[in-house]
């Protein structure tokens, strides 16, 4: 490994996610939000932490608050507010209580009151009222999980299966008013399919649910198949909503971070959606096409990959899609792939995405690794731990996305040739 690239990997890395923190967005939006009542906070993600905390230090002590987030993202206690910690990327038993706990904590309100609804992404698993068994649910977002469908088509799915998702949260507190603030993490900001849209009309319909089930032979029970029928709401109007952060604003944060450190940078895409390997494949093929041109040039593109399962390995889009990128920069100098998710975990990992260079695969093969048996297993994260090209920052407290960059330096050459 360059020691001086990876550490430079790691500064980007920082720099980027340092910039598209939550606090002062949440700050801005509540500015302009109108109350008359009693205020009620519920915050639900892997952000939600960090929204919550930022809401109470702007507007004081709420009347009463619930804020369920994934394990480990709990940081401290917030005045006046419960805060629990749940199952993600698939929903739990602690998922289905805490989100119990925020619909009794907004049941019966008045039409002067108002709930905070503090959103960012992982809120589809971490805040759900199942309408069929908690088991089924999750054998149903397993299945999503591993087939490889994007976010927009599970969350299509899991709006039908649940109490809360598709606007029926925002049904459920009426007659209070909804003043919502939304960490953007899904590409194009669709406000319905971010955390399953629970304050926002549902634009998706019945056929189009039946037909993503039908695309990925999804095994649902009698109840689950007459749920797929059923239409969530399309009107709501006791709802205001902000929304703040996206995957734009982490490339732009990478993008200045890459100039502070001398490099042109060129973005690619802040909508990279494609299978995970192919964007890494990509990504290093660029580097081997602009090697040797005397430039220090920085590529980055912005999104959210994909990954089919064909192993039963441990790893996560980035660090796959860092894997995939190995072989393309195998002996060349001075360049390097990284890619990370914003909010610093990456799939099932403690690990929020990885790192190559033109060492790598040679590295690997030493350590007894074969970077396309890796791949084919799904197993990223043990051949990148193998070699030390993880990169870890711990949970971040905010969630826009992933962001891939690939560095190639004025120097480059290719060591073999």
């Amino acid at each position: 490994m360059e020691q001086e690239l990876y550490q430079e990997a790691l500064q980007i890395t920082d720099s980027a996610i340092q910039a598209v923190k939550p606090d002062a967005a949440v700050k801005r939006a509540l500015s302009g939000m109108p109350h008359s009542g009693r205020i009620f906070l519920v915050a639900a993600g892997k952000a939600a932490w960090q929204m919550a905390d930022a809401a109470v230090k702007t507007l004081g002590q709420m009347e009463d608050g619930v804020v369920v987030t994934k394990y480990g993202h709990v940081k401290a206690e917030i005045p006046g507010v419960r805060c629990y910690e749940a199952g993600h990327p698939v929903p739990d038993a602690n998922s289905f209580a805490a989100t119990e706990k925020a619909l009794e904590l907004v049941h019966g309100l008045h039409p002067e009151d108002t709930v905070l609804l503090l959103l960012s992404g992982g809120g589809s698993a971490l805040f759900e009222k199942p309408l069929i068994s908690g088991e089924e649910l999750q054998e149903i977002t397993a299945q999503l999980l591993a087939s490889g469908a994007d976010i927009v088509e599970m969350n299509t799915i899991r709006k039908r299966l649940s109490g809360v998702k598709g606007g029926r949260f925002a049904s459920a507190c009426a007659p209070a008013k909804v003043f919502s603030i939304v960490l953007s993490d899904i590409l194009g900001d669709p406000l319905d399919m971010i955390a399953s849209g629970p304050a926002v009309p549902d634009t998706s319909t019945c056929a189009q649910a039946l037909a993503i089930a039908e695309k990925y032979r999804l095994k649902l029970s009698e109840q689950a198949q007459a749920l797929m029928k059923q239409e969530t709401p399309k009107t709501l109007d006791n709802v205001t909503t902000r929304i703040t952060g996206s995957v734009r604003e982490l490339c732009a944060a990478a993008a200045a971070a890459c100039r502070e450190r001398g490099y042109e940078p060129i973005l690619l895409t802040d909508r990279l959606c494609c299978e995970a390997r192919e964007a890494g494949s990509f990504l290093g093929s660029i580097v081997r096409t602009h090697a040797g041109r005397g430039k220090k040039l920085a590529y980055i593109a912005g999104g959210e990959t994909v990954v089919h399962l064909t192993g039963n390995g441990l790893g996560g889009r980035n660090q796959e899609l860092a894997l995939a990128a190995a072989p393309a920069l195998a002996g060349l100098e001075h360049c390097c792939v990284f890619s990370v998710g914003s909010d610093g975990t990456d799939g099932p990992t403690d690990a929020a995405g990885g790192y190559v260079d033109g060492q790598t695969d040679a590295a690997l093969r030493t350590a007894g690794w074969d970077v396309f048996a890796a791949l084919q297993n799904n197993d990223a994260y043990h051949a990148l731990q193998a070699i030390g090209s993880l990169l870890i920052t711990g949970p971040t407290g905010t969630n826009v996305n992933d962001v891939s960059v690939a560095l190639v330096d004025a120097a480059t050459t290719d060591c073999c040739h």
